[in-house]
């Protein structure tokens, strides 16, 4: 995997701003999918959304990964506006990978955000319950796709791409045929389709805690990958196998958060935040774990760390990480 190159101007006050403006998207989209109904012009406002995702995401991949993925695990205004987002962000940045036509990206993002639209109550409920799903919810889940595509109807979204995307966003589209050999509808449902349940996996709910994002991706492709699932592939490669924001152990004992991407899915960068008796480390400890020791020895599902996060410290550590490795190759130098 390449690296994206890092923006022409990474002010400090951007990164300063970016937790914000990523907690302000998932706070605004949260208000948009609980009450569709009552929205003006929804149509416009949920691209404008997507618009602003794209913003985001574009002036720092990585650190909008670390975000994703601390949103994933720690959301406070629900679980279904935090799973659309994350999905929603994994999407346009599998599309691009993907070098999808426009129209089609846009469907499969556009989709991503409002699949469960007609279930937005239900799934936030459902993140807290620990009971078994009664036969009312069980019959609701079944239901949702084609709510959610009536729903959208009725909102006024003319996208026939987008509205089947939603309506068949739990087929299974078997991995036998290449994604280019698919017409569009069966081949976004199927990279739809992948990122939902790895989305699902790495986030908690009260019933089970989130998986780390290492066991999520290997419950999906299996321990040896199956080199038929394109998507699965890609996915490892864009986002790795420990992706930015996510927690692991290493073999020198300490407990490190992962801040960015590196050129192998997993060698990444890494900050120890807890030192190899569990104790806070006053400041983090960076290692760029490509380099040799130490070592990642195993992912971490978020529950498994108590640790509080100073997020801007952690992006900002990253970007500067990233900006001396990229000085020093510049000037020849190693890293």
């Amino acid at each position: 995997m390449t690296l994206d190159p890092l923006p022409r101007q990474a002010h400090d006050e951007e990164y300063e701003d970016l937790l914000s403006l990523w907690g302000d998207l998932e706070s605004g989209l949260s208000i948009l999918l609980a009450r569709p109904l009552q929205v003006h012009d929804f149509s416009t406002k949920l691209r404008q959304f997507d618009r602003w995702m794209q913003d985001l995401v574009a002036r720092d991949v990585d650190a909008s990964l670390y975000l994703m993925f601390q949103l994933a695990s720690t959301s406070t205004v629900g679980y279904s506006a935090s799973h659309a987002l994350v999905c929603g962000t994994l999407c346009h940045i599998m599309a691009r990978e993907f070098r999808l036509p426009e129209h089609e990206r846009n469907a499969l993002v556009r989709a991503a955000l409002t699949m469960n639209i007609g279930m937005t109550q239900l799934q936030d409920e459902l993140a807290v319950q620990r009971e078994p799903l009664n036969s009312t919810q069980q019959k609701a889940i079944a239901e949702h796709p084609r709510v959610s595509q009536a729903l959208l109807e009725e909102r006024d979204i003319t996208d026939d791409l987008w509205l089947d995307l939603v309506g068949q966003h739990h087929a299974n589209v078997p991995l036998r045929t290449p994604l280019d050999q698919l017409k569009a509808e069966d081949r976004l449902t199927r990279i739809l389709g992948t990122i939902d349940r790895y989305a699902a996996m790495i986030s908690p709910r009260k019933s089970r805690a989130g998986r780390s994002a290492t066991d999520s991706v290997r419950a999906l492709v299996g321990q040896e990958i199956d080199q038929r699932d394109e998507v699965g592939l890609m996915l490892v490669r864009t986002v790795g196998l420990c992706p930015p924001g996510t927690f692991v152990r290493l073999d020198n004992g300490e407990t490190a958060i992962v801040l960015r991407r590196g050129d192998k899915p997993n060698l990444p960068l890494v900050a120890s935040v807890l030192d190899a008796h569990g104790a806070h480390c006053s400041e983090p400890q960076m290692h760029p774990t490509a380099l040799g020791k130490p070592r990642i020895q195993s992912a971490l599902a978020r529950t498994a760390v108590s640790v509080d996060m100073n997020h801007r410290t952690m992006v900002r550590l990253g970007l500067y990480a990233a900006q001396r490795a990229a000085t020093l190759v510049t000037q020849g130098g190693a890293v």
